[in-house]
């Protein structure tokens, strides 16, 4: 998705403390309310606000336009770069994520799981490539999503009976999933690596995804593609999907279970004794 949705501000309670505070106002920037002037700041007292604001500004957390609203500052965007689950990722998975787009020239995108939704950490892009809804630091959501079903499917079981219990999504284009239907879904990525979600809106697309594994075999991350729909067989692109998030899997130190593959002799190993 382009972003969370407006944010519905909930008025701060007596004796809250500040950062708490700080941290409600924050939130009310969204990818759709990027620029927020005071009186769009919603739950606190003017005063409060006006101060917040200042101290927010002097720290470089949010940033002050001519027109006088405020946007969130850099100096945000370098804190959360520093986090493991978004950088250290990130920095693995690149190189992988360029070879994926050089073969596919659309988009490739790596998210993580953040609360009840998948927030995109990163994505390549072709200047040619077909509309799509998401931006870096958005959030997906886990039902409508390929990197949201990985996601959804090695998450906790309560996360994902919170998911399943939840009303079919009304979005346009999204061709939300029934709980029976999601449920299936789920189980159908666990057994074969990759989760395939095709939209109608901004533009008809395919999107294939497959998990990363960290060292300890968790999920830490989902990677994809989203291509023109009837571009490419999905068939078709889930092995280069599974193949770029195994790989980025070993990087990380995650070591799969054998494969069952026979790994054929080399001439020098065949000519030895009892080979």
């Amino acid at each position: 998705m382009a972003g969370a949705g407006p944010a519905t501000a909930q008025p701060s309670a007596p004796g809250q403390p500040v950062l708490v505070r700080a941290l409600r106002l924050l939130a009310q920037f969204t990818g759709h309310r990027r620029a927020l002037g005071l009186s769009g700041l919603a739950g606190l007292s003017p005063a409060t606000c006006l101060r917040l604001v200042r101290h927010l500004t002097e720290w470089g957390a949010l940033e002050r336009l001519d027109d006088g609203r405020y946007v969130v500052g850099v100096r945000l965007w370098e804190i959360a770069s520093l986090s493991p689950r978004g950088h250290g990722v990130r920095q693995v998975a690149l190189p992988y994520l360029e070879d994926l787009y050089e073969v596919t020239r659309h988009h490739v995108l790596l998210s993580v799981l953040e609360g009840r939704d998948a927030v995109l950490i990163d994505r390549l892009s072709s200047r040619t490539a077909t509309e799509v809804a998401y931006r870096v630091g958005g959030r997906m959501p886990l039902r409508t999503t390929a990197v949201g079903q990985v996601l959804l499917a090695y998450a906790a079981p309560e996360l994902q009976e919170e998911i399943l219990a939840q009303p079919a999504p009304t979005e346009r284009g999204a061709g939300g999933l029934s709980a029976a239907e999601l449920r299936a879904a789920l189980a159908g990525v666990k057994k074969s690596g990759a989760a395939v979600v095709r939209r109608t809106e901004p533009s008809r697309t395919v999107s294939v995804a497959a998990p990363i594994h960290g060292a300890d075999g968790g999920v830490v991350a989902a990677l994809s593609i989203v291509v023109p729909d009837a571009s490419t067989p999905s068939h078709e692109l889930v092995p280069l999907v599974r193949a770029a998030a195994r790989a980025i899997s070993r990087t990380l130190g995650h070591r799969p279970l054998a494969s069952g593959a026979w790994r054929h002799p080399g001439p020098a190993e065949a000519d030895r004794p009892g080979a």
